[in-house]
């Protein structure tokens, strides 16, 4: 199921023009969960923008369980359906950082598929619960071993009890799908304006080699900016990736250290990654910090009302780099892949105070009635 030029040029024609259903508007009864996935908004960016740069955000945590990733489970669930991959009350398993592991046990949930979810114990609690409460088990391997720990772990256990492996990193349906929806709603949503830049950053690479290779076929002008943490620029290194004969990671990329952006560019390039980077789908890669990072998402929330996640403000804030030297006029989109509430345990949240401070006490003693001890 490879991007094939037949398929690329379908996608980059938006499903209403060439006839074909459209998720259903706000507003529509909906036959199950899985059919409320993708259609998500995008969002002007009015204070965080520079003079004279027009500044956009696509919200994914639009999607029914809060993430990007929905997309992807629902592909590869429905992929594996028709393939006849995934066999009726066949558990599924795959390995994640939490956001691809919530949406895969949702589908399993609303499928009836029984669903095990491989982790590294690095990852925010919240998403673990999240997980637990759709049904999932969740198996979690030392942090020490990295995600390339976590894949290997539910390559194990898949082969051990004859599960079914989502392999969100290598399979083409997670791709093809953003091909397919991701890439023209934006079409859609800019058919009659301008778009100079679009910037994403990366997790499997789905988004960037699916959406990406339509947006550049339809629109060759708009300059797709790549972008991914400055303790893990593993594409800026210029260093390949060693595979195992199925595309997984045979070890932890040589210049990957730990970052605190959950979500984006895991130990190694994935597979689907790889795709988008030999079709040259990207006009240049640039770094973000994961200070930077937190401190977008935080002025996203306080400038904006926006909520989105660590990843959601590296994207962000890797937009506003672009923004500084892009031309007067120019359009420029982004992605924010995840909400902030999957971060409540994380550094995103460590100044955020539970109780109440000074002047928050200051107004409760402001008349005299109702104040705690």
């Amino acid at each position: 199921m490879a991007l094939v030029p037949a398929t690329l040029r379908a996608a980059a024609c938006p499903p209403l023009a060439r006839g074909l259903r459209a998720t259903p508007a706000l507003g529509a009864i909906y036959g199950n969960i899985s059919q409320t996935v993708g259609r998500t908004p995008v969002v002007r960016i009015n204070k965080l923008a520079p003079p004279g740069i027009e500044l956009y955000a696509k919200c994914e945590f639009f999607n029914p369980l809060s993430s990007v990733k929905d997309r992807l489970g629902l592909a590869i669930i429905q992929h594996a359906e028709r393939t006849g991959a995934l066999a009726p009350g066949q558990t599924v398993i795959e390995a994640t950082s939490g956001n691809t592991g919530i949406s895969i046990a949702m589908m399993c949930a609303q499928r009836g598929y029984p669903c095990v979810i491989v982790m590294a114990d690095s990852f925010s609690v919240e998403r673990r619960k999240i997980m637990r409460a759709l049904g999932a088990r969740v198996v979690l391997t030392p942090a020490t071993e990295r995600g390339s720990g976590m894949v290997k772990k539910a390559i194990e256990l898949a082969r051990e009890h004859g599960w079914f492996l989502a392999r969100q990193f290598e399979n083409e349906a997670n791709r093809e799908f953003h091909a397919m929806t991701t890439g023209p709603e934006i079409l859609q949503d800019f058919a009659t304006r301008r778009l100079d830049y679009w910037v994403t950053g990366y997790g499997t690479g789905g988004t960037f080699a699916g959406a990406g290779a339509v947006l550049k076929l339809a629109r060759p002008n708009v300059k797709i900016v790549l972008s991914e943490p400055a303790g893990a620029a593993l594409v800026t290194s210029g260093a390949g990736q060693e595979r195992m004969d199925d595309g997984s990671p045979a070890k932890t990329h040589p210049a990957f250290t730990p970052h605190p952006i959950q979500g984006w560019t895991p130990d190694f390039i994935p597979l689907n990654l790889h795709a988008g980077l030999e079709a040259h789908t990207h006009d240049e890669v640039i770094t973000v910090t994961g200070d930077e990072a937190i401190a977008t998402a935080q002025r996203l929330a306080r400038e904006e009302g926006i909520f989105t996640g660590i990843s959601g403000g590296a994207g962000m804030a890797s937009a506003l780099k672009v923004a500084e030297r892009a031309p007067a006029g120019s359009v420029i989109l982004t992605m924010l892949p995840d909400t902030a509430e999957r971060y409540l345990s994380t550094p995103l949240f460590a100044n955020i105070a539970a109780e109440m401070d000074e002047a928050e006490l200051a107004v409760s003693r402001s008349t005299p009635g109702f104040q705690l001890d």
